[in-house]
């Protein structure tokens, strides 16, 4: 009872820390304005009619103008606000589904993987995090799949995950293609031609002026990336328009057939998968509401830039090579990008605790632990890139997260594998399965990228969904679930 007692209090105390430094603005205004009703009631009409009587009229212009001005201006000069009507993720038949022994069956139809080789990738889905029900794109499940993962086989997996999306976002919302402005897409491995964007314009029969962007090259947190250049773009359009953002990572023509660690890494995580997202500037039928979008690029370090690096191993086999430094690489990108969105986000009490903290360090002693502040105080769900379990691993370690606010991703992980770009998207649609969105409730979503990317959005929800319906349909009912720390199977 005794140790229970002093952290209580400290909890009380922190509580009446932050309701005093949040709410300053109010504490201070009230008393000033309730003096002034009160010297107001004190003088009577009559008197505070001579006062008005003997002011100068130059002195009443400019009392009326310099407000209104000023009003005028600010809202002239703020941004546009950008919403979010709705998003859909595809959701692959139990025909895709890739258990951990048909995966290790097929990697054993390839020539150059050894035994070595084998026993690697077994040991690293058993501690990966991924389920049993994750799910690969039709060409890699044809034995030996290195032969089958082609051209035509990667355009028939954008056809299969891509169009799905898109159809389903399209249901949803009930707009029709001929209302989209603005088309923005990010697969990062795959850039065929004709273009990704004109595969979809040619889908749907777009418009002839639509104005359309393919990001490629930009990794797992593009998907960000490509939120932010829709934001630009319909912040300059005409009220009412209407942008098509498509996450995905074609994963057909990019399967590894070395022998090279690091660059088989990713062919035992990424998974099939897309989301497509429609945007807007006018906020009707809109749920979420876009607050910031913030961008951190560390590319200008060789470190930096290299430890996710696409290249030929020794053998001359193509393949994605993740670095051994990866993980300090995302912390400090990590870092940097919370300074960043920090300031436009956390709470007043929070931004004072890093300055006195900062100061602390700069003018006491560096032997002062820096002050990580609490973004538990800036939103309510956490939406991390679940690139990894390691990934995850230390964003909760390194935020203060508790288990059930990187549930989310975990799960994620656990039933779709990496993602890419669209993990994000997966693990929103979680939460909302869930039935833990509320109105009001902010939700910050985190990616991490080569290049190497850590880029963060802040959405605040309009209006929860109405259904559970989604890519978690079949399956919410069964999570959470325990995932070991080694998986036996």
């Amino acid at each position: 009872m005794s140790s229970a007692s002093p952290v209580l209090g400290g909890e009380r105390l922190k509580a009446v820390y932050r309701g005093v430094v949040d709410n300053f603005l109010a504490i201070v205004a009230v008393p000033i304005v309730a003096a002034a009703l009160v010297a107001a009631a004190r003088s009577g009409p009559e008197e505070l009619g001579d006062r008005l009587r003997e002011a100068r009229p130059v002195h009443l212009f400019l009392a009326a103008f310099l407000p209104a001005a000023a009003a005028t201006v600010y809202l002239k000069m703020r941004p546009r606000a950008v919403y979010m009507v709705d998003y859909a993720c595809f959701r692959a038949g139990p025909n895709c589904r890739v258990p951990f022994a048909t995966f290790l069956e097929h990697a054993k139809q390839v020539p150059v993987l050894d035994e070595r080789s084998i026993r690697f990738m077994t040991r690293l889905l058993e501690r990966s995090g991924l389920g049993e029900e994750t799910c690969l794109p039709p060409a890699q499940h044809y034995i030996p799949t290195y032969k089958y993962c082609n051209l035509e086989a990667a355009r028939g997996e954008v056809d299969l995950v891509v169009f799905s999306a898109i159809d389903d976002l399209l249901a949803k919302t009930g707009i029709s293609p001929d209302a989209i402005d603005i088309l923005v897409v990010n697969c990062s491995l795959f850039c065929p031609t004709p273009s990704f964007v004109d595969m979809i314009i040619n889908r749907y029969k777009l418009r002839s002026d639509i104005r359309s962007t393919h990001l490629s090259g930009m990794g797992c947190s593009a998907g960000l990336i490509s939120v932010g250049l829709a934001r630009s773009l319909l912040q300059v359009a005409p009220h009412g328009a209407h942008a098509l953002v498509v996450s995905t990572e074609t994963i057909t023509p990019n399967y590894y057939v070395g022998r090279e660690r690091a660059m088989l890494l990713p062919n035992c995580l990424f998974r099939i998968g897309g989301a497509a997202a429609l945007l807007s500037n006018s906020p009707s039928k809109a749920r979420f509401r876009l607050r910031h979008v913030v961008r951190t690029l560390t590319g200008a370090r060789d470190n930096a830039y290299r430890c996710v690096f696409q290249e030929e191993d020794a053998e001359g086999h193509r393949g994605i090579n993740l670095n051994k430094d990866l993980m300090a690489i995302a912390g400090d990108a990590l870092k940097a990008n919370i300074t960043a969105i920090g300031p436009l986000v956390l709470p007043a009490s929070e931004q004072l605790l890093f300055a006195l903290s900062f100061i602390a360090r700069k003018v006491v002693s560096r032997r002062f632990k820096p002050y990580i502040p609490d973004f538990r105080t800036a939103f309510e769900h956490f939406c991390i890139h679940a690139g990894g379990r390691a990934v995850i691993d230390e964003l909760q370690r390194s935020l203060g997260l508790s288990d059930e606010q990187v549930e989310a991703s975990r799960m994620a992980l656990h039933r779709f594998g990496n993602t890419s770009s669209s993990s994000l998207w997966y693990e929103l649609a979680y939460i909302e399965a869930k039935g833990r969105m509320r109105r009001g409730d902010r939700v910050w979503m985190i990616g991490f990228g080569s290049g190497f990317k850590c880029n963060s959005a802040a959405w605040e929800c309009i209006q929860p969904p109405r259904d559970a319906d989604g890519p978690w349909a079949t399956s919410i009912h069964r999570y959470p679930v325990d995932i070991p720390d080694v998986l036996k199977h």
